[in-house]
């Protein structure tokens, strides 16, 4: 495999995972946003518990990091060079699959939390599929421009 077949191989994983990263990020964000509206839902943000949890500042800040994830690997994605970049996409899809599907267990989950929540499993764990079955021919070769 060329230089250039090596570095075009490389850019379009690092936009496919990119992208894929975005995509989930804004289905999260969204889901979110019509928990607010939400009437059930909403009451429980106000009172500070949200079935068997308390929302406080911890609770928020696990919240933020578990957020901060995908959002940085949107930037990761385009960044890392190929070794790191595969195994961050590995590591981040396979944190954010598993939490996605326990929240699934939690309480009952209305039918647009399912909704998202199955299209957030799905996206997440191909982000692991393709990212494990990510091989290129040179393996040192990296791009970051």
């Amino acid at each position: 495999m060329d230089k250039l077949n090596v570095n075009e191989t490389l850019k379009d994983k690092r936009m496919v995972l990119s992208t894929l990263w975005i995509f989930v990020t804004l289905n999260y964000l969204y889901c979110d946003l019509m928990g607010l509206m939400d009437p059930v839902l909403l009451n429980q943000y106000i009172s500070g518990t949200i079935g068997s949890f308390h929302i406080d500042e911890n609770f928020l800040l696990g919240a933020a990091i578990l957020m901060e994830i995908p959002i940085s690997m949107v930037i990761l994605s385009r960044l890392l060079n190929y070794k790191a970049n595969r195994w961050a996409n590995i590591i981040a899809g396979t944190i954010k699959t598993l939490v996605m599907i326990a929240t699934m267990f939690v309480g009952s989950p209305s039918s647009y939390y399912l909704f998202f929540g199955l299209i957030e499993i799905f996206t997440t764990a191909f982000i692991v599929f393709y990212a494990w079955n990510w091989k290129i021919q040179d393996q040192s070769k990296s791009i970051v421009s």
